[in-house]
């Protein structure tokens, strides 16, 4: 199993997008499906923040509102915030008739993830891998307030340092972690165990080579060759 840090993940995600041209949308709509597979038909509860982890989200709550699912989105952010394919696929799913619920404050989080304990299954897309130091609100409410549902979470269980395993002052306790391309070094750590469950690493499509550094001069080399 390839192990990566945070910063080689986001390397390989720029070496995908942006030099070998497969579009970020692509990418996170395959990583939505990863998650999506994951679920048992049920009522399902999406958590979304205000970046890529969010997106994934949107990707997660548009399959399960098509599937027919009785599907509820919150939204922890102000919509207007979410940019480029994460703001996308919120869009999409806003279009095909799904409802979200706003919370921007702590008390408004807290309540909304709470009022998720009705759901069969809830899918924790609130952070991703860019977190380090003690969680923030309103996320860091939301977090406290999560119910005890099955839980399936988006790359890695939101306040999870990706890096160290370490929780970052909370962090969701999820059932299943579904990670993508490669797994996170701190999805490994002993101190993580209690957080991700069971591991599973999803295939997105970025190429291996995108976070093989050897790999990936050998390549470039070769786009010169064809100059």
């Amino acid at each position: 199993m390839k192990c990566v840090t945070s910063l080689e993940m986001r390397e390989a995600d720029r070496r995908c997008i942006l030099e070998l041209g497969i579009p970020g949308a692509v990418l996170m709509n395959n990583a939505g499906m990863a998650v999506f597979r994951e679920l048992a038909r049920g009522s399902v509860g999406v958590v979304c923040g205000k970046g890529n982890n969010g997106g994934d989200g949107f990707v997660v709550a548009r399959l399960a509102l098509l599937a027919g699912w009785d599907t509820r989105v919150v939204l922890i952010a102000d919509p207007a915030r979410l940019e480029g394919d994460a703001a996308l696929f919120m869009n999409v799913y806003r279009r095909l008739g799904g409802a979200i619920c706003v919370a921007r404050s702590a008390s408004d989080a807290a309540e909304a993830v709470a009022a998720l304990q009705d759901r069969s299954v809830l899918v924790d897309a609130l952070l991703g891998t860019g977190i380090w130091g003690d969680v923030q609100e309103p996320y860091r409410a939301a977090i406290a307030a999560w119910p005890a549902v099955h839980t399936v979470a988006v790359d890695l269980p939101s306040g999870l340092d990706a890096d160290t395993g370490a929780p970052c002052g909370v962090c969701v306790k999820a059932a299943v972690t579904v990670t993508f391309q490669f797994a996170k070094a701190g999805l490994l750590a002993l101190s993580a165990q209690p957080y991700v469950g069971r591991l599973v690493v999803a295939d997105i499509g970025i190429p291996e080579r995108c976070a093989d550094d050897e790999a990936w001069t050998r390549l470039k080399a070769g786009w010169e060759a064809l100059r």
